[in-house]
C-alpha cells in the first residue's frame, strides 16, 4: 500500500490503534501500540523514541564504549520514521495494523546504528547501479515444550525438546505437532511472510524454512518479522523457539543461509546466469561472487554476530570454515546453484538463525556490488570436494574477538559502511566478547570445580 491507500484502509475500518517496531544492532524488535493519531502527527516529523534501544545489548545493559549514545549524552530521545509501505495485520493478534520503522529522516540522513538504514543505503547503490537485487534469507531453529517461566526456572538448563530423536524431512514428526506446523505456514503466509518450504530439520525439535525471494529490502524485512512471528506463535502454542547459532555442543547448529541474485530492473532477466559458460556463471556472477570473497574477512561479525555464531562455524557442523566457494557444494562458504535460469542464485552460507538480517544482508549486497565497481576476477577455482580441507584462500576468523578487531581495522569495511556504523557495530561486539570472557562456565564447573 501506499501512503494514501493506508490512510484510507486505517478511516475505512475505524481502526483506533497500530503497532510499530524497529531492529536494533542485534536485529531485535524494538516497538511499541500507538493510537492512530500518534500515527497520523508523526507522518512527516518522525516519533521520538529513546536512543537508549541503540546503546544497551540483547540483555538491555548499557554499553560503556560507544559514542553514540550513553550517560554521556543523557539517552535523549532519536526520531525514527514509520515505512508505511511495510503494513500488515497481524493474523494472531486481532489483524492489528503492523508497521516496521527505522531512523532515516526525509533529509535521508540516518543514524549510523540503525540496520535498516544501512541496507536502504546499500540498495540504492544497487539500483543507481542498475540492478534489482532479488534476497531471501531460510532459517533453522529448534523448538522446545518450554514457557519464558519455566526456562528461568530451569536456568535454561534440562530444557525438554519438542519432539526426540534426529528426524530430518520428517512427516511423522511434524504430524505429532500438526496445529504448530500448520500454524506457522498459514498465519506466516497471512502475515505477508509467504513461505517456500516447511519442513523438520535433523534434530530433536528442529525445524527449517525457506522464505520466499522478493526485493532485497523487503526480504529483509520478512527475514527480521520472521523470527520474532515465529517465537509469538510458538508462545501461543505453549512453545518456546530459539535462533541460537549453536544452543548444544552434541546437536547441529542452525543456519541463516542468504540467496541472492541480480537482475534487470524490469525482473526479466536474471544477470548472474550465462548459459555458454561451463558453470553457467555470467560475468558479473563472478565479479559479485569475488567482492564476497574478497571482503569476507573484513565484515564478518555482519554475518556472525555473537559469541555462539563461532561455535556453528567448526569443522564438519554444515558450516563453513574456510574462505571458498563451489558449485553446490555445501561444505563451502559460497554455493553457487545453476539449475535453471532463473534459478541461478548465489547462497551465502556463513550466517546463523541469530543474524540481524539486514547487517548480514548488507554485507552480502555491498561486498557483492564492491566486486563489480572494481571488477574483480574469480581467481580462486570452485572447491570440489571438501571445503573443510581447502584453506588455500584463508580460514574465517575462530572467535568474535578476532573478527570484530579485523573489521574494526578495515578500510574496507570503512569504505562499504562509513566510519560511523563501523565504529559503532565493532565496539558492540568488542562489548559482547568483555561480557563473555568475565562469565564463568557450566564447562569450567564440571572441569575444574572438584579437580583443580
Amino acid at each position: 500500500m501506499n501512503t494514501e491507500q493506508v490512510i484510507t484502509y486505517i478511516k475505512e475500518n475505524s481502526i483506533q490503534k497500530v503497532k510499530f517496531a524497529f531492529a536494533d544492532i542485534d536485529g531485535i524488535l524494538r516497538g511499541k501500540v500507538i493510537s492512530v493519531q500518534k500515527l497520523m502527527d508523526g507522518l512527516q516529523n518522525g516519533i521520538g523514541f529513546c536512543d537508549v534501544v541503540f546503546g544497551w545489548d540483547s540483555t538491555d545493559v548499557t554499553y560503556d564504549n560507544v559514542q553514540l549514545t550513553g550517560w554521556h549524552t543523557g539517552y535523549p530521545d532519536k526520531q525514527c520514521y514509520i515505512d508505511l509501505s511495510t503494513m500488515r495485520t497481524v493474523p494472531w493478534q486481532d489483524n492489528i495494523p503492523f508497521f516496521l520503522a527505522d531512523y532515516t529522516g526525509p533529509d535521508n540522513k540516518a543514524l549510523p546504528a540503525c540496520s535498516r538504514s544501512l541496507l536502504k543505503q546499500i540498495a540504492k547503490q544497487c539500483t543507481d547501479m542498475g540492478y534489482h537485487a532479488e534476497f531471501a534469507q531460510e532459517f533453522e531453529w529448534f523448538n522446545f515444550n518450554e514457557t519464558p517461566q519455566t526456562l528461568q526456572q530451569k536456568g535454561f538448563a534440562n530444557m525438554e525438546p519438542l519432539s526426540p530423536g534426529m528426524f530430518g524431512y520428517s512427516i511423522l514428526r511434524t504430524s505429532q505437532n500438526s496445529a504448530f506446523y500448520y500454524d506457522l505456514f498459514n498465519l506466516l503466509t497471512e502475515f505477508n511472510i509467504p513461505i517456500e518450504g516447511l519442513h523438520t530439520e535433523t534434530g530433536p525439535g528442529v525445524y527449517e524454512a525457506a522464505i520466499a525471494h522478493s526485493e532485497v529490502l523487503d526480504a529483509a524485512d520478512k527475514a527480521v518479522l520472521f523470527k520474532t512471528a515465529v517465537k509469538e506463535i510458538a508462545y501461543r502454542h505453549g512453545i518456546a523457539a530459539t535462533f541460537m547459532a549453536k544452543w548444544n555442543q552434541d546437536l547441529p547448529g542452525c543456519s541463516g543461509h542468504i540467496h541472492q541474485s541480480l537482475w534487470t530492473k524490469d525482473r526479466s532477466e536474471n544477470l548472474f546466469y550465462d548459459d555458454k559458460d561451463v558453470n553457467k556463471m555470467s560475468e558479473l556472477h563472478k565479479q559479485y561472487l569475488a567482492g564476497q570473497l574478497y571482503c569476507l574477512p573484513h565484515l564478518l561479525p555482519m554475518y556472525a554476530p555473537t559469541i555462539n555464531s563461532y561455535k556453528r562455524l567448526v569443522e564438519g557442523a554444515w558450516a563453513p570454515t574456510t574462505i571458498t566457494w563451489g558449485i553446490d557444494n555445501r561444505t563451502t562458504a559460497l554455493r553457487v546453484i545453476n539449475t535453471s535460469k532463473t534459478a541461478t542464485r548465489l547462497e551465502t552460507r556463513i550466517p546463523g538463525s541469530d543474524t540481524n538480517p539486514y547487517l548480514a544482508i548488507a554485507a552480502a549486497l555491498a561486498s557483492g556490488l564492491y566486486g563489480i565497481k572494481h571488477k574483480l576476477k574469480l581467481d580462486t577455482a570452485p572447491t570440489i570436494d571438501n571445503g573443510y580441507q581447502n584453506k588455500s584462500n584463508g580460514s574465517l576468523h575462530a572467535s568474535l574477538y578476532d573478527a570484530a578487531t579485523a573489521m574494526q581495522q578495515s578500510a574496507i569495511a570503512k569504505e562499504l559502511f562509513g566510519e560511523g556504523f563501523v565504529e559503532h557495530f565493532t565496539n558492540t561486539r568488542l562489548w559482547e566478547h568483555r561480557q563473555y570472557a568475565k562469565s564463568v562456565s557450566d564447562w569450567e564447573l564440571k572441569r575444574y570445580f572438584e579437580s583443580i
